[in-house]
C-alpha cells in the first residue's frame, strides 16, 4: 500500500441515507479524492423522496456500491438493521450520508485496523462526537479507552452515550454480542438503547482524542440534518428559563438511565 493508495480489505464501508443525496455525492467523492477504498461499499436507503432516489441510483453507476432501498421510510433502526445484516466483511465502517472524512482519515484508519485485528476485544473505535467522552483513559497517543462507570455517582449523563451512530469502525458480528437495533422507535432512542446495551454488556472501545478532526458533519440549508428535525425546540433552546428547566430534565434523564442500566434486561 503506497502512501497515497489506500485500500481496506475486510472492511464494509456502510453508508445510511435518507433524502440527501447531494451529501451522499459528496462524501463518495470526497473518499475517492483521498484514494481511500473498501472492499465493498453498501448504502442503504430509507424511502428518500423519488428525486433523491434518482439521483442514488445515478451516483450506483458511477461508484458501484450495492444499493438497498425500501419504499416507505421505516426509521435509522430499520435501515441500521437491513445496512448490516447486508454486510460479507469482518469490519463495518459506518458513516452516515452527511459527514465527510478530513485528509488525516485514511492513515488514521489504517492505525485502527491494525488495532482491532490485534486486539479482538475492541468493540468499537469512534472518530467523531460533538462532546468529548467525559471518562476516558489513555490508550495512545491518538486513541483513549472509553472508561464507563456505573456508580451512580459518576453523574455525567453523557456516559452513557458510549456508543454512538457517528463516524466508528465496528466488528461486523457486533449484533451477535449487543442485539439489534430497535425499530419503530425515535432516531435518539434508537442509538441510546444500543449504547445501553453496549455499556450493560461492557463493551471495549476506543475514541479519537481530537475528535473533531477526522471527519466534518455538513448541514446545508438545501439538505438539514434529519435528526436536528427531530429534536424538539425546547431542547435546541438558549433561552435562561429554558436551559434552566433541561438541566432538571437531564437530573431526572440521568436517574432513569441510572435505572435502565440496572433493571433493563440485557439483550439476549
Amino acid at each position: 500500500m503506497s502512501a497515497s493508495n489506500y485500500h481496506f480489505d475486510g472492511v464494509s464501508l456502510v453508508i445510511t441515507h435518507y433524502n440527501r443525496s447531494s451529501s451522499l455525492e459528496c462524501l463518495l467523492n470526497t473518499f475517492k479524492k483521498l484514494q481511500c477504498s473498501f472492499e465493498e461499499v453498501i448504502v442503504s436507503d430509507d424511502g428518500s423522496r423519488p428525486e433523491h432516489l434518482s439521483k442514488v441510483q445515478e451516483l450506483q453507476k458511477q461508484f458501484l456500491f450495492t444499493l438497498l432501498t425500501t419504499p416507505v421510510n421505516k426509521g435509522l433502526g430499520h435501515n441500521n438493521n437491513v445496512s448490516q445484516d447486508a454486510v460479507k466483511t469482518e469490519y463495518t465502517l459506518y458513516v452516515q450520508e452527511d459527514f465527510v472524512p478530513r485528509p488525516i482519515f485514511p492513515a488514521l484508519f489504517e492505525k485502527s485496523m491494525k488495532i482491532m485485528r490485534s486486539q479482538p476485544d475492541i468493540d468499537i473505535i469512534r472518530y467523531y462526537s460533538y462532546f468529548s467522552y467525559p471518562y476516558l483513559k489513555p490508550f495512545d497517543e491518538d486513541f483513549s479507552l472509553l472508561d464507563f462507570h456505573p456508580e451512580f455517582w459518576y453523574a455525567n449523563h453523557r456516559k452513557f452515550y458510549f456508543y454512538s451512530d457517528h463516524p466508528h469502525v465496528r466488528r461486523s458480528n457486533f449484533f451477535s454480542k449487543f442485539g439489534r437495533y430497535l425499530e419503530g422507535i425515535k432516531g435518539d432512542t434508537t442509538e441510546y438503547r444500543m449504547s445501553l446495551s453496549f455499556v450493560q454488556k461492557k463493551a471495549k472501545g476506543l475514541f479519537y482524542t481530537k475528535f473533531n478532526e477526522v471527519f466534518d458533519q455538513q448541514n446545508t440549508d438545501a439538505e438539514p440534518s434529519t435528526m436536528q428535525n427531530e429534536r424538539p425546540e425546547w431542547k435546541l433552546s438558549k433561552n435562561l428559563i429554558v436551559r434552566f428547566l433541561r438541566f432538571l430534565y437531564l437530573v431526572y434523564k440521568y436517574t432513569k438511565w441510572s435505572l435502565e442500566y440496572v433493571f433493563v434486561p440485557k439483550r439476549p
